[in-house]
């Protein structure tokens, strides 16, 4: 079985049994998963038992789960676990911290990717024609009706 098998293919040949199909996934998605769960988590062994579990699960269930995306379904999985884990441990105070930078990122990240199209907005608006500009304004910013910037 070649390395480049699309990922597809390899779920459908995991769910036949296939278990060289079962190891290229996890040696081209395992290290990753871990890479993720330890930025937030920071526990080694958790990590590694964590992404341990979800092979373990996934090849369990096999049969029983459809996944259209494969590397989506892993992630999510590793989301999942992580807050299994906490849910079920004592969450220290370095883990809620560690938990509101990374909202916290993530909301920063938003922010700047909305600014970033705004800008790019309004150069393009800018481009534009000046009767068109003002329609554009009038709907989008003043969101005035087609008939209402008519009568305009």
């Amino acid at each position: 079985m070649k390395e480049s098998s699309n990922d597809t293919e390899l779920v459908g040949l995991v769910s036949e049994g296939n278990v060289s199909a079962f190891e290229m996934i996890y040696r081209k998605y395992s290290k990753d998963m871990f890479v993720y769960a330890m930025n937030i988590l920071r526990k080694k062994e958790v990590c590694e038992d964590i992404v341990q579990n979800i092979f373990v699960d996934f090849w369990t269930k096999r049969n029983d789960v459809k996944i259209n995306n494969l590397k989506p379904y892993l992630y999510q999985a590793v989301k999942y676990q992580i807050f299994n884990y906490l849910r079920n441990k004592k969450v220290s105070v370095e883990d809620l911290t560690r938990i509101n930078i990374i909202d916290i990122s993530i909301d920063l990240s938003q922010k700047m990717e909305y600014e970033e199209l705004h800008e790019e907005i309004k150069a393009q608006v800018a481009k534009l024609p000046n009767r068109c500009q003002e329609i554009f304004i009038l709907s989008r910013y003043e969101h005035k009706t087609n008939k209402e910037i008519s009568s305009e």
